[in-house]
């Protein structure tokens, strides 16, 4: 099957009881991970590739180098990430290069016009003066879908610590319900059968929990190594196996 690139975006925050992360499940109708919880994302639309979009932070070509792809494919795979973290979130990673925009809502109308692509990422902060900030995201993971799977996604996680004065809403029609969750408490969720992990979203998680601030888990370092799990039949059963499970 065609692989498609993909971007996902996982927000913290810090609180009394330790980091919290935002978590989405998705409609069941939903053609990919249908029903399944997880973080903001999607795939990449040909033109986050815009050179013209001001940024602010490392380099295209410095984050081709950490997701080892090209430097147009980097630059896309940045834009994504802010532009459907903001479309299924409200989040916008964007604003000057010292002052980050704290109140989203006045960009109601350009979020719809984002999810109707009837708008660009580019033309949305170049008509308003705003620059992408890259510098808030960091790279955390490469997964590629399963061969074998009818839709297949070569997906970059990033992590982000939510901005100051922002809010999360998961005012998206992909998912039914969103909200902040202790990694453990949505692992014991899923455990306890009441929602479904993919293996990226549950790995994630696993490794999220143990870190107390969402700085120690932005300052950790990583291996953007693609990780490319394989599907094991055992009788009914299908397994996802990991390369060195």
């Amino acid at each position: 099957m065609p692989i498609r690139d993909a971007a996902t975006v996982v927000l913290l925050r810090d609180t009394a009881r330790g980091v919290e992360v935002f978590l989405q499940r998705r409609v069941t109708a939903m053609a990919f991970a249908g029903g399944m919880t997880v973080f903001p994302g999607g795939g990449v639309d040909k033109r986050d590739a815009d050179a013209s979009i001001r940024w602010a932070g490392p380099p295209a070509a410095r984050w081709a180098e950490w997701f080892d792809c090209s430097e147009s494919l980097a630059r896309a795979l940045v834009c994504a990430a802010i532009r459907e973290t903001f479309e299924e979130s409200g989040v916008l990673f964007a604003g000057t290069e010292s002052e980050l925009v704290t109140d989203t809502a006045r960009y109601a109308a350009e979020r719809q016009a984002l999810v109707a692509r009837e708008l660009s990422l580019a033309s949305f902060l170049g008509e308003h003066g705003l620059t992408l900030r890259a510098d808030l995201l960091r790279g955390w993971a490469n997964w590629l879908t399963p061969d074998g799977e009818p839709r297949r996604y070569d997906t970059r996680f990033f992590l982000a610590a939510m901005p100051e004065g922002q809010h999360a809403d998961g005012a998206t029609t992909e998912a039914e319900t969103s909200g902040w969750w202790r990694p453990a408490d949505a692992l014991a969720d899923a455990e306890a059968g009441n929602s479904m992990l993919m293996p990226p979203t549950w790995i994630t998680l696993a490794e999220l929990a143990e870190f107390g601030t969402a700085e120690e888990a932005l300052a950790a370092d990583r291996e953007l190594d693609k990780i490319v799990p394989t599907l094991r039949r055992d009788g009914d059963t299908v397994r996802v196996v990991l390369e060195d499970s």
